[in-house]
């Protein structure tokens, strides 16, 4: 084979060689380290996926023994267990997923889940039907107990 055939035969090659896959999405971000407009799109995402879903399938009846919140956005703790509800909805339900991908998670995460946010003590304690109750969080005495201490203020006694 000479120089010249060979070459053309490793350009032919190249030319012939189907296109490299592209590399996959990375894995979605949970919403608790979002910022921006990257996380009021995931929250409307995930508001869509709520009311669309979740509420019209698995929402039962509000009582005070099950309570839920209809600006239920406003309770970080909701916002954070629907949207790993959600992410785990994605992973176990898509076309890809093990046909026991649904029973797994109805068992694993929705039950759970919906149970710990419909607890009457649980982050939607207070509100009523119409009615939100935000909540306090509890206090801390020190942001970082363990940290360098906080700088002096100015005009105050040097260290």
């Amino acid at each position: 084979m000479t120089t010249e055939t060979s070459a053309g035969r490793q350009k032919w090659e190249r030319e012939a060689a189907p296109p490299p896959e592209p590399a996959p999405p990375p894995p979605p971000r949970f919403i608790l380290y979002l910022e921006g407009a990257e996380y009021a799109d995931t929250l409307r995402r995930l508001t869509l996926w709520t009311h669309h879903v979740l509420l019209p399938v698995y929402g039962r009846e509000v009582t005070s023994t099950a309570p839920w919140c209809g600006q239920w956005w406003e309770h970080p703790e909701a916002v954070a267990q629907l949207h790993a509800l959600w992410l785990a909805w994605g992973e176990l339900t898509g076309p890809d997923s093990a046909t026991t991908g649904p029973a797994n998670w109805h068992r694993d995460y929705l039950g759970p889940v919906m149970s710990s946010l419909r607890d009457p003590q649980g982050p939607f304690a207070g509100c009523k039907p119409q009615a939100h109750r935000p909540k306090e969080t509890p206090s801390v005495t020190m942001t970082d107990p363990f940290g360098p201490p906080p700088p002096a203020p100015p005009g105050g006694p040097a260290t």
